[in-house]
This record gives C-alpha cells, structure tokens and sequence, in this order.
C-alpha cells in the first residue's frame, strides 16, 4: 500500500518595497531571504521570490491596479495556487487581492500562525496557537466563515432573532476562546506548580532567546547532550525545552531552550505565548544567541530586543542578566571572525562561539557560571549521617 501525499502548494513570495514614509528599516535583500525561508518552513513550493515597489499601500487592495494585472498574468500562466505577501494586509485588502488575483493569499501574520500550528507539540503550544489563530480570524470577520459551525461539531447554534452571521460568527469565536483560555489556565497553573518545585532545588535557569534559526537549538544540544529538533529553518523550536547541565565548577543550572523570535512578530503571537516565555522572564540568566554569519544580524538584534520589551524585560531588567553569544563564527572568514571575536573580548557580557564546532563553549560556560553565583553564597556544611532531619530541610 502506497501512502499519497499532496502535492506542494505552488507558491509566489512578495516582499513590499515601501518607499518614502513607509519604508522599513531593513535590508530589502535580506528580508525576502527571510520570507522565503517562511515559506520554506511549511514546505510550501516557491516558485518564483519577488520585491514589488510599494510608494503608497491602496486601501482597498494594497497593490496598484497595474500590479494586480500584471501579476494575475503570472499567476495565470505558472499555475500559482498561493500568493503569501510579507506584511500585513487588512481583511478588505486581502479578500479583494483574492478576487483581483485569482488566487489565495496570505499575509505574514497569517503564514506564521499556520507555521506555529504545524510546530506545536506539547498541549500549551496547541492551545496557545489555537488562542491567537481566533483572535486573528475574528479580526478578519469582513470575510465569510461559512465552516465555523462545522468545526464546533455540529453543534448547529443558532443566532437570536436578527443576529447576523457576522455576529453567529463573532460570538462562536469568543465562546471557543473563552473554553481555551480556561483550558490554558489549567495548564499554565501546572507548569506554575512545576515551576515553583524548581525554586525549592537551589539550581538556577539559563534562558537562551535569540532571533528564529540563530542556533538555539543547536547550542542546547551540544552543552546538554540531548537531542533537541535542531533545523536550518524558522521556528524549529516552538515549545520550552529544559535540561540540566553541570558548570565546570560542578555546579548545575537548568538550561531552557524557548521559541525563536521574529521581526514584526504578531501581537497575538506574544501575548498568546506569554506563558511559555515566563521562563525568560524569570532566568536567572539570558543567553541572547546571534547569527553572526547574517548580514542582519545587528537589525536582528533589535527584534528580539523589543520582544524582551514587550514582555516586561527591559534594558534596567536585563542588566547583568544578559550574555550576548556571538555564534556561528565557523561561518565567517578570517579577517571577519577577528573582528569579532576582538569586539567580544572587549565585553564583559559577551563571548564568540561556534556551536557547531565547539569553539568558545568552555569560556560561555565560565562566564555562565560567574553570572549566576554572582550574588549565591555557598556554603560547605559537614553533617553526620543521623542528621537526616537537617538534611531533608537543606533540601527543601
């Protein structure tokens, strides 16, 4: 028996060119690497990858009427089934870019949603991806949703009298939302418990944050020895990843490895996964992993910094907290490894790494271990073997 596959979806990737006030701080090149690599990560077909000079969005369908012309043509004769923009389109704009176009379209906030759903694993992942896909289709309600009810299983409820679908639509969607945020309560209330269980083992968390595919994973895996799903795609990692891992000192941490960040990450996105990144939050130590083989690995840099912001972590918080690891030096040439490597030196909250090779992992560890029994006294106490009592509450 052979098992069928469906094909790839043929897909046409646009990154907006702005121009004039709309232009976006980001190298143009380099951003439509990135939405390639989007698209990639839910294995769609790229068929072809282009930059389309935006000078002022329209409201009604973002794209010029000649656009829309001229890339229906294309569509036409490549047969594209799907048109992924990389930006965010209002409801309006993209129901009528469907229409003009003949064909699907989804905006970034749209492809990473479907990109999380494909990645959760654990079940607060899939409730949390669940959470922020709803409120992001209830924002989208100008379209129709004729499926909704079908969902709930046929449960066939039935709007009052002149309550309009929109409305039938509106209200299956909080009522669904109301049923997964108490679910998610339930959840986050046993990772709380989980959580608080640490706080008893005098072990302290080393976080590492860092822009999707800076090699998270991949460090995680070579200090702790496991074998964490490590890929060079985006978001290979969605759900909270823990291991103990033993300084050279002999002391033990707990290394989390979290979900990667991205420029113009939804707003849904991370309020919905707030939960998860409590164990930023609460680190005693942050390792801040960056690409240092991307051109944009300084604009990079900033994205995850605002993340951090928006999460209640700010420069005043981070403070020494923060280790900034340069990784990915093995992919760098001579002359630019130097030059890294020397800005690193200069820092005291910064050290060059290869994750891959290995290099710079003992002085990480080091530093690691001086950050967080900083400000830990430790103490050697000697106690006989009767002290069982003692003992038991040493361990508390």
């Amino acid at each position: 028996m052979y098992e069928t596959r469906a094909a790839p979806t043929r897909t046409l990737v646009l990154y907006p060119v702005m121009r004039g006030r709309w232009k976006r701080p980001r190298d143009d090149e380099r951003a439509l690497e990135e939405a390639v690599a989007l698209a990639y990560a839910i294995d769609l077909e790229i068929i072809s990858e282009e930059l389309i000079s935006i000078r002022q969005p329209k409201p009604g369908t973002f794209l010029g009427t000649g656009q829309i012309k001229e890339l229906h043509g294309y569509i036409e004769a490549n047969e594209i089934e799907l048109v992924f923009i990389d930006t965010t389109i209002s409801p309006v704009q993209q129901r009528n870019l469907e229409k003009g176009l003949d064909a699907k379209v989804i905006d970034r906030t749209g492809l990473i949603l479907d990109i999380f759903g494909a990645r959760a694993a654990t079940r607060e992942g899939v409730l949390q991806v669940e959470m922020a896909a709803l409120s992001y289709q209830r924002s989208r309600l100008v379209r129709s949703w004729t499926h909704l009810e079908r969902q709930r299983g046929g449960l066939g409820a039935v709007g009052g009298p002149g309550e309009s679908q929109l409305e039938i639509d509106r209200r299956l969607i909080d009522e669904r939302l109301a049923r997964l945020r108490k679910e998610l309560d339930n959840v986050v209330h046993m990772r709380e418990q989980h959580r608080g269980a640490r706080r008893k083992v005098p072990y302290p968390i080393v976080a590492l944050v860092g822009y999707t595919n800076a090699g998270k994973s991949t460090l995680f895996n070579r200090l702790t020895g496991a074998n964490v799903y490590a890929d060079d795609k985006v978001f290979a990692t969605l759900d909270p990843t823990m291991r103990g891992i033993d300084l050279p000192s002999g002391r033990r941490v707990i290394l989390s490895d979290t979900v990667g960040f991205i420029s113009d990450l939804p707003t849904t996105l991370v309020a919905a996964f707030r939960a998860t990144l409590e164990e930023v939050i609460e680190a005693d130590v942050m390792l801040h992993v960056r690409d240092m083989s991307d051109p944009d690995s300084a604009a990079q840099s900033d994205d995850v910094l605002a993340v951090l912001d928006e999460l209640g972590i700010d420069a005043a918080d981070r403070g020494d907290r923060m280790i900034e690891v340069m990784n990915k030096i093995d992919l760098l040439d001579e002359e630019a490894k130097t030059v890294v490597t020397e800005q690193a030196e200069r820092r005291e909250d910064a050290i060059a790494i290869s994750a891959i090779t290995g290099e710079g992992l003992d002085a990480l560890l080091d530093i690691v271990s001086r950050r967080v029994w900083a400000e830990r006294q430790v103490v050697d106490l000697k106690l006989p073997g009767t002290a069982g009592a003692a003992i038991s509450f040493l361990y508390i």
